[in-house]
């Protein structure tokens, strides 16, 4: 079974306190149980963020099932991940170079140990 990993990239908004609570919603106890479903019903078998500053990088390792247009079919459906979605971009900016609706940019791998 071959999983694929997936790197995307997104800023939060340069607040110290916004920062603080965004960071509280990715706790164990912060995240909803219906997101977290949602993500492993998607093909979704290890997700992981990062922050330095203000930017957040998303690791996210898929299988085979895994397609992004059947995932966002499925965001669109589901009520309490547009919930989720649309509280998160009180903490989200997209990047610079995101197209218009973009939040995660996914990222070009330029290395890897040979």
């Amino acid at each position: 079974m071959a999983h694929q990993k997936i790197c995307l990239a997104l800023d939060l908004k340069d607040n110290e306190e916004l920062i603080t609570e965004y960071k509280k919603y990715h706790t164990p106890e912060g995240v909803w149980p219906e997101v977290t479903q949602s993500i492993k019903d998607a093909g979704i078998l290890d997700m992981e963020i990062y922050l330095t500053g203000n930017r957040l990088f998303m690791i996210m390792e898929v299988d085979e099932s895994f397609d992004p247009e059947r995932k966002a079919r499925m965001d669109a459906a589901n009520p309490k991940v547009q919930d989720w979605e649309e509280l998160m971009w009180k903490f989200q900016q997209a990047l610079p170079w995101a197209q218009s609706g973009e939040k995660w940019v996914a990222m070009e791998r330029i290395f890897k140990l040979p």
